[in-house]
């Protein structure tokens, strides 16, 4: 089966999105709870690494896509300019001041679960990247990725059902970026939470119906999230078992799924659809990549990425201030087959 794989050239054209945004201050969507006029402020003063890209947790992805290619491809033709980027970005004094706004009584819940997910892969990216500067740059984010770590260990127990939103809030997708970065680091005890409230939330789930998705502003598919994510907690035989209960007919050859079309590509919410096919993709892949017997999800995955790829060139902002993230991950999953 032919897999979509990221090219040289390709990256060096994603790279740019991220490029084009991290340092674009607005439109800015803050997201903040504010507790007084002092805290009316410009977003690069409350948070000075990650105030771009329109909103917090597209600032934070942009920054784990410029790594994670640069990891990917070292001899990126833009490889400086991402460097000088990261470098005035993440410091210890931006940070610090990044850490002290979550412990804000306001805002503590601010971001959870997907910012504090993508914080987290970006501090598991830095931690594998070869080069001089990333443990630098890793230590400097270590204050506030250590605060998500136990954020996320604190929260956890007292969610008492799972989101199952096809936007930001979506419980499985969190735990799948978290669950990389606590294997990643060895975080036992992130590791240990994420695997028993995955069983707690979905273990017991069956017949998930993927025929009502998507919806319209849907970004993430919840079906397909909570299956990519069991498939990394279950042994191969206990998830085969599951996912024959939770998405029946997933592993005939006859399935299909077709991708999500983008009716207006200036509208934030509908351009959302080009995000879920990235999305679709990825999940389709770490499936296949579990199960023998599900090649053929990969074909289906390959069709997603085809769809939106090409949207990516000459986009409005509202999608390419953080598209471009979304099919890096899909690509970079494809690779891992």
């Amino acid at each position: 089966m032919k897999l979509m794989k990221l090219t040289l050239e390709e990256a060096t054209r994603l790279a740019l999105l991220p490029l084009n945004c991290v340092r674009v201050e607005y439109p800015n969507k803050t997201g903040q709870v504010l507790g007084g006029d002092s805290d009316l402020k410009p977003p690069r003063e409350i948070r000075p690494a990650f105030f771009g890209c329109f909103d917090w947790h597209s600032a934070v992805h942009a920054h784990w896509s410029l790594v994670a290619l640069l990891r990917q491809f070292p001899s990126l033709p833009c490889k400086m300019e991402i460097i000088e980027v990261l470098q005035d970005h993440i410091t210890a004094e931006n940070i610090k001041t990044e850490t002290a706004f979550f412990n804000d009584p306001n805002n503590t819940s601010f971001e959870r679960t997907y910012g504090w997910a993508w914080l987290l892969k970006l501090a598991g990216e830095l931690h594998t990247w070869d080069h001089e500067l990333a443990p630098v740059l890793e230590a400097n984010l270590k204050p506030l990725s250590n605060l998500l770590t136990q954020r996320f260990i604190e929260y956890l127990p007292r969610l008492r059902y799972p989101v199952r939103s096809g936007e930001h809030p979506n419980t499985a997708f969190g735990l799948s970026l978290a669950y990389d970065y606590a294997k990643t680091m060895q975080e036992e005890g992130l590791v240990k939470s994420i695997e028993e409230h995955s069983r707690r939330f979905y273990m017991a789930a069956s017949d998930c119906p993927l025929n009502w998705e998507p919806g319209g502003y849907d970004f993430l598919s919840p079906c397909l999230e909570e299956a990519n994510l069991m498939g990394r907690i279950l042994g191969r035989d206990e998830y085969r078992q599951w996912l024959e209960k939770f998405l029946p007919g997933l592993e005939s050859e006859s399935f299909t799924l077709e991708p999500a079309v983008v009716s207006d590509r200036k509208d934030g919410k509908l351009v959302h659809s080009d995000g879920l096919n990235f999305s679709r993709a990825w999940c389709l892949y770490g499936i296949a990549g579990r199960l023998p017997g599900y090649d053929h999800l990969i074909k289906i995955a390959n069709e997603h990425i085809a769809a939106s790829l090409p949207n990516l060139t000459g986009d409005s902002y509202e999608g390419s201030h953080w598209l471009g993230t979304f099919a890096i991950y899909a690509l970079q999953k494809s690779t891992e087959l």
